[in-house]
């Protein structure tokens, strides 16, 4: 298959089908990578306001085998929203599609369109007094639609599920233009393949998600809250374990950091408070929330009591107000912008089983001493097996001394994963930036399966080609 770009006479057609303002040149937001390591091309930006849009421009594009890339919030890791190689794409942003269609607090379920942004889903399911749990850094910014292309995660993960256990159904553009109406709200549906999760992780390479029902939860009235110093990952799992026991369902986030967190942000952001004096190698931060009668802060003293009087924990900060817990959290959540600007060598989406966490760590750390004096900083959602195992120069050194060996600490990091059985993508996708990682990690059958899926949805290729499988051309 030979790929085509978008040319004049192209735009010009879809311009007489669609209306007005549609398609427009190309800006430069479009083409942006948050980190600013890949810069995109297009040769033009569509805005569709409907689904029957989506299916002209795809039914177009397919046709002339001109490739889409569908654009969210362009908050993704992995270089999956951009192309920044082959013929110039258009680029679909759903950005005009994002009505949040109902909000039912009956069955706890909301219906919205594609670009709905996910802070602005947190904000209608509050007002009906519920819970929408998907929790990450960029809701301000990131659309529900890339939420469900990419299967994110974030810190709920452990109580909730990823997305893809917040959906209910989807509607769906195929590459052809049909529409697959699938927006069922049903709990139960046993009447053959489930077909909403081609699509939710599939990062826009089999179609185009534009809306979804998705789950609604009560929303906790009280919350317990408390960041604790453990000696090691060993004693935080034994700490997750006993949390479990104590508090059952009602963890929400259990979050490993590591003492380097707290480093970067008194170097990078010193008007962040940090809960210890004293920084502890590693601590973790517990999130309880409860309904109802339950006393969510003498659940979180008793995690605590019990903890300290096993040897688990050897010193703690339990938030008494909503302000302390935010203040915890402003801990948890800014770490990522303390890793940016130090300036990761190598930043790792990895999970592993929660056995082998602690083996791994250590393992993974000392392995990169081979490779030359560097500082890891290991932080993650410690209760679903999620790490963020990012690898930073040394002092007085900054990441492009290392450029020559970033392959090389990437590849032992990632072959280390593998033999603890492991994956190298746990929240973030594949995108274009791992798609070498999933030929050389991936199981031989599982990938020549995705590539048949590929091939029956999208015969022509025309779909974000590139990302996750190869570009057919």
């Amino acid at each position: 298959m030979t790929f085509k770009a978008v040319s004049q006479g192209f735009i010009d057609a879809l311009k007489t089908i669609l209306p007005d303002d549609t398609i427009r040149p190309v800006e430069d937001r479009y083409l942006q990578e948050l980190r600013g390591k890949w810069r995109g091309k297009a040769g033009c930006i569509a805005l569709p306001r409907n689904a029957d849009d989506v299916s002209t421009i795809l039914r177009m594009a397919n046709d002339a085998h001109v490739p889409v890339v569908p654009f969210g919030g362009g908050t993704g890791l992995v270089c999956g929203q951009i192309s920044p190689d082959g013929p110039d794409p258009i680029v679909l942003s759903l950005e005009r599609m994002n009505a949040i269609r109902t909000v039912d607090p009956v069955e706890n379920v909301m219906i919205v369109e594609a670009g709905a942004i996910l802070h602005d889903l947190h904000v209608a399911a509050e007002t009906i007094d519920r819970l929408f749990p998907l929790s990450i850094a960029a809701s301000g910014t990131a659309q529900i639609g890339g939420n469900l292309a990419t299967n994110a995660g974030g810190v709920n993960v452990l109580r909730y599920g990823n997305t893809r256990d917040l959906c209910l159904g989807l509607e769906v553009v195929l590459p052809d233009g049909r529409i697959w109406n699938g927006l069922s709200r049903l709990r139960k549906d046993n009447t053959g393949y489930d077909l909403k999760n081609l699509f939710v992780g599939s990062e826009g390479s089999l179609g185009v998600i534009t809306a979804a029902s998705l789950k609604l939860f009560p929303r906790p009235s009280q919350f317990g809250t408390a960041m604790m110093a453990v000696a090691g990952p060993s004693e935080a799992l034994q700490l997750l374990a006993l949390s479990r026991d104590v508090a059952g369902e009602a963890i929400s986030a259990f979050e490993l950091i590591h003492a380097n967190g707290f480093r970067f942000l008194a170097e990078k952001m010193p008007h962040i408070p940090l809960p210890f004096a004293d920084v502890p190698e590693w601590s973790v931060l517990i999130d309880l929330g409860l309904s109802g009668d339950q006393d969510a802060q003498a659940l979180i003293e008793a995690i605590f009591s019990d903890a300290f009087d096993a040897g688990l924990v050897t010193d703690g900060v339990i938030a008494s107000s909503l302000a302390q817990r935010d203040t915890l959290w402003a801990v948890r959540e800014t770490i990522p912008d303390a890793n940016r600007a130090i300036g990761a060598i190598a930043s790792h989406d990895v999970s592993l089983p929660l056995r082998a966490l602690p083996d791994f760590i250590q393992t993974a750390t000392r392995g990169l001493q081979d490779i030359g004096y560097v500082r890891v900083n290991c932080f993650g959602h410690l209760g679903d097996g999620n790490l963020h195992f990012n690898v930073f120069p040394a002092n007085g050194k900054s990441k492009e001394d290392y450029s020559d060996q970033r392959d090389a600490i990437s590849q032992s990091v990632h072959d280390l994963v593998h033999r603890f059985q492991g994956s190298v993508s746990a929240e973030h996708g594949v995108g274009r930036m791992k798609t070498s990682d999933l030929a050389r990690y991936k199981d031989p059958v599982a990938l020549a399966l995705m590539g048949d899926l590929k091939s029956t949805l999208d015969p022509n290729g025309i779909m974000n080609p590139g990302v996750i499988l190869p570009a057919r051309t």
